[in-house]
Order: C-alpha cells, then sequence, then structure tokens
C-alpha cells in the first residue's frame, strides 16, 4: 500500500514539474495539477471486489489446487473455427478454462461473433459485416476456409445470446472483446448480464478501447473489466513491420504510443477500475507482472501458442495466457 502510494506521488509530481517546464509558472502547474488529481478522485471507478474477480480470473486455482488458466482465443481458431459453438465446445473438450469472443454487429443490428470487419476470412460469403443483415450472415459457413473444414463441415455465424447459453452450459468463463460501437456493445451486454446473471462470476468485458471499458464501468459497476495492450499498436502491427512507409507518420504514431503506453500504466487502468489486463505475450516479465500485483491487477498474456512459451507462463510467470490451440503448437495471431 505504501508503494502504491509513493508511486501516485512520483506520477503527481512528474506531471507538476512537466507542467512548470511547459508554462514556466507554479501556478498553472499546481492548479492544472490540482485539476487532474480531483478528475481522478471523481471520476474514476473502484474495481470490483479482489475476491470476487479472482474467482473469475483464476477459476482453476479454486477447484484443482494448481496450475493456470487457460483461455481459448476466439474459442480456439487452430482446434475449430474461430468464434462458433463448434469451438466453444472443442475448447470445453479439451480442457480450457475459458473462451474470448469476439463481438460484433450485423447491419440490423444483430450481436453476433466475428473478429474481423469482414466475412472473407473466416466464411463463403464477402464484405464488411456491418453491410450484412442478419439472415444474409446465417446463411454463410464459419468453417468455409478452416484447415479441419472436413471435420467440421458446415458451422452457422453464432449470436451472442446463442454463444453464452453454450459457454454456461460448458461452464466456462467468457471475455467479450468489443472491437467497435461502444455504445451498442455496452448496451447489449448490459442486458445479456441482465438475462443471465450468472455473467458477472463468469465473464469479463475487455477491449482495447478505454472508452469501451470506462462506459461499461458507468452503465454496470459490478462487471468485471479489462483493458487490453499492445505496446507499439499504433505505429507497427502486430508481427512490427511499420503502419505507414511515412517516416513523419512514423514518428508522430510513435510518439502517441509512448503517450498511450503511459496512459494505460498511470491512469487508465485506475480511472476505469479494471481487474485484469490483456497483454500481447511478448513484453510481459516477471517484474511486469509483479508491477500489476502491486496494483490487485491481473495479467493475462496473449496469444501464447508454443509448448515452450506455455510452459513459460505456466511454471515461471505463473499467470493466465489465451491460445489459439490447447493441443499443438501453431502460428501466432496478432
Amino acid at each position: 500500500m505504501f508503494c502504491f502510494f509513493y508511486n501516485e506521488v512520483v506520477y503527481f509530481s512528474v506531471v507538476f514539474l512537466l507542467v512548470v517546464l511547459v508554462t514556466r509558472s507554479a501556478t498553472w502547474a499546481t492548479l492544472l495539477t490540482a485539476f487532474l488529481y480531483v478528475f481522478m478522485v471523481m471520476f474514476r471507478f473502484p474495481p470490483v471486489p479482489a475476491d470476487r474477480a479472482a474467482r473469475v480470473l483464476r477459476p482453476r486455482a479454486l477447484f484443482s489446487g494448481g496450475g493456470v488458466p487457460v483461455v481459448a482465443h476466439r474459442g480456439g481458431s487452430h482446434d475449430a473455427p474461430e468464434n462458433t459453438l463448434a469451438a466453444i465446445r472443442e475448447a470445453s473438450r479439451n480442457g480450457a478454462t475459458g473462451v474470448e469472443l469476439d463481438l460484433s454487429f450485423t447491419a440490423d443490428g444483430v450481436p453476433v461473433l466475428m473478429h474481423d470487419e469482414t466475412v472473407d476470412r473466416t466464411t463463403n460469403g464477402s464484405g464488411p459485416i456491418s453491410k450484412l443483415q442478419f439472415v444474409q450472415l446465417r446463411r454463410l459457413n464459419a468453417a468455409a476456409h478452416h484447415r479441419m473444414k472436413d471435420r467440421f463441415n458446415v458451422e452457422k455465424v453464432p449470436t451472442l445470446q446463442e454463444a453464452v447459453e453454450e459457454c454456461i452450459r460448458h461452464q466456462l468463463t467468457i471475455f467479450f472483446d468489443v472491437k467497435g460501437q461502444p455504445d451498442m456493445a455496452v448496451s447489449v451486454l448490459h442486458n445479456m448480464f441482465k438475462k443471465f446473471p450468472v455473467l458477472y462470476n463468469s465473464s469479463v468485458v475487455s477491449s482495447f478501447e478505454p472508452k469501451v471499458i470506462y462506459k461499461m464501468r458507468q452503465t454496470d459497476p459490478h462487471v468485471i473489466t479489462a483493458l487490453t495492450h499492445r505496446p507499439w499498436r499504433l505505429s507497427r502491427f502486430g508481427d512490427g513491420t511499420p503502419r505507414s512507409l511515412s517516416t513523419w507518420s512514423q514518428l508522430w504514431t510513435g510518439v502517441l504510443d509512448v503517450l498511450l503506453d503511459w496512459a494505460h500504466h498511470r491512469v487508465l487502468w485506475k480511472l476505469c477500475g479494471i481487474s485484469a489486463i490483456l497483454v500481447q505475450k511478448d513484453f510481459i516479465s516477471r517484474d511486469y507482472v509483479q508491477y500489476w500485483a502491486e496494483r490487485g491487477v491481473e495479467v493475462v498474456g496473449w496469444t501464447v501458442n508454443t509448448a515452450v512459451e506455455k510452459e513459460y507462463y505456466q511454471n515461471l510467470l505463473k499467470i493466465s495466457y489465451m491460445t489459439d490451440s490447447l493441443l499443438e503448437d501453431c502460428d501466432p495471431h496478432y
């Protein structure tokens, strides 16, 4: 607790000094720093009770006496067609404690599972999902391009409710990943929590977008939430290649990345009252896990797809991770 208080003093002292350097006015620096402090105190959300968050984020530790929770990324996209009911069933069969599912919306506002903005990669259809009516989406085969399409044959794109009911049947923890449309997503998820109260103790709402998490806590402060983070996300793709060939663009987005990373680790987590942070696997170390543990925040790594990486997470880091396969090594998804 003392360490946490000391860190807060350091953060606001740094803010004060930076403002002094920019404005050359101690008065303005004092006022702006005080405003920031008051804003944080007045508008931040306290996290859900730690014991309840722990039961959701580390379910295996409670009933098996050890091990770390393993979450099937997109339902386990290597082992079955991603974001389908078949993937949820396969993940349960293969020993996952939870599944990560991507929330999207059709043109007529039906909440469904889909990672990409278009249906091209995972189905036999084409075009943006936001331009397709649900009845059109339902005709598509979500197993069309999967490596095991002969086994799974035809899989429909499920609605959010169908996926939730399937997860509840298999007693799986759900990580709802919200990509966009925060107002609609929060409204739909809030209604889902009211319809299935068990979700309060068996699910996490996560997003790269702090606005989604803040709005979710604002709408329902009892929901467990997590911020998703990958350093250098604005300037580089997941494999490290620059998003732009322009030097100035790379420089500008690099600066934004530094600011965003600072905000995640110093401000946003506390403002939103998160219980976990989902971080790209290559940026996690024991010191990093300890940093968040001191703040009462659980770290979950993604996407951990090789036996060596899994052993590192299970035996050294001892934290939860997401994987595309519970059966074998596979290529990473970014």
